[in-house]
């Protein structure tokens, strides 16, 4: 089972490991951080966007498309208490590929995991419990 560790650096700012691969989350100073790192809202954001392209490539490397250099940009709209109220995500396809296989990877865009996570189309139970150190 995947794990993600995030471990208290100082302040705000933890170290995270995940299945072998490290990055750093904090907060933006304007929040109290140091900001040497996206926060975890924003590496929301990031989840989303790289779910969708990864997702959209994988679709179109099956189909046997040329998808090209195709990026996913998400804009986030803060709602009360700092939460995420509205991610916007924009798809950045190539002009040569077709239409029909433009609106089909925008199709498979909206069915990648984080995206039905987000948009609550998929079924997850989160719980918590409490271990001592």
């Amino acid at each position: 089972m995947p794990r993600a560790i995030a471990r208290r650096r100082s302040g705000y700012t933890h170290d995270v490991e995940i299945d072998g691969h490290s990055l750093v989350a904090d907060e933006p100073r304007e929040a109290g951080g140091s900001d040497e790192g996206p926060s975890p809202t924003r590496l929301l954001a990031a989840s989303l966007a790289s779910c969708s392209a990864i997702t959209m490539q994988m679709y179109a490397d099956r189909k046997g498309w040329d998808a090209g250099d195709l990026q996913v940009a998400v804009d986030m709209e803060y709602g009360e208490a700092s939460a995420p109220r509205s991610f916007l995500v924009t798809l950045k396809l190539p002009a040569t590929l077709a239409q029909d296989r433009r609106q089909r990877l925008a199709e498979i865009a909206a069915r990648c995991p984080v995206h039905r996570v987000l948009a609550r189309e998929a079924e997850v139970d989160v719980t918590t419990r409490v271990e001592l150190i």
